[in-house]
């Protein structure tokens, strides 16, 4: 087994566990840049939890990536595009997601991607307060895992249409701060961890999972009190925390 398809499956694995809570059934997905042509990605209607390497899809990088030079197109057009994506003809039907994980794999120090459901974090997702948890910081560990920011994108039809908008919403957060976010937060939908390895991508998840609880205990005590933009610059800029960083491997 290639070892990047290895440590593909073993961070599935720990995200899909049940007592984790980021994924339930056949929700989420994962994938894994292969090379700058290659990506492999979980095929539809599996589950995380028990992932194995014939549940995982090699396919086109460019073949998917070109699917989001169009806002919309049927499903059928959608479908065909996806099969005609994979290496192998016989490999499983690659997730409907996979277009989104593709054009995020073309980004500077992605090689993995996470994508889930936490109920804690949907649970913010699905109220007004999305954007303020998107957006705004509350505790120094949050900033080091998740980043300053993570980019927010309005709720949009799963598959070509949410590419799009991640796509569009995410070349605008790196236009604006600078730099290739961790996370990204879908409204109504989940969340995107991205990471050069599966540790740094579950860290994330794990980390936005604590915050998001944080957050709702505090929304209950009339909260939350976030930090200041200069709080925020602080934990980012720190040297202790970039060295931490690099032992943990994030």
């Amino acid at each position: 087994m290639h070892d990047d398809i290895a440590a593909l499956l073993e961070l599935s694995h720990e995200m899909g566990r049940e007592d984790r809570d980021l994924a339930l059934l056949g929700e989420g997905n994962t994938s894994v840049r292969l090379s700058p042509t290659q990506l492999a990605v979980k095929a539809s209607g599996t589950r995380l939890a028990s992932l194995t390497e014939a549940e995982v899809t090699v396919c086109d990088t460019g073949r998917l990536v070109t699917l989001l030079d169009k806002k919309s197109l049927p499903d059928a057009v959608v479908e065909k595009a996806l099969l005609e994506a994979r290496l192998d003809p016989n490999a499983k039907k690659p997730s409907i997601e996979a277009m989104f994980h593709a054009w995020l794999l073309t980004l500077e120090g992605v090689r993995f991607i996470g994508h889930c459901h936490p109920t804690s974090v949907n649970q913010i997702l699905c109220s007004p307060r999305a954007r303020d948890f998107a957006e705004l910081r509350m505790f120094p560990d949050e900033i080091v895992f998740c980043g300053a920011a993570s980019v927010y994108v309005p709720y949009a039809d799963p598959g070509l249409a949410l590419a799009w908008q991640i796509r569009e919403r995410t070349k605008d957060f790196i236009r604006d701060h600078g730099n290739v976010p961790k996370l990204i937060l879908l409204q109504n939908h989940g969340v995107i961890a991205l990471g050069g390895s599966p540790r740094s991508v579950l860290s994330c998840l794990l980390m936005a999972d604590k915050a998001a609880r944080i957050f709702a205990g505090a929304a209950a005590m009339g909260g939350p009190t976030f930090l200041l933009p200069q709080h925020v610059e602080r934990i980012t800029t720190r040297p202790d925390e970039a060295y931490r960083q690099g032992q943990l491997s994030i």
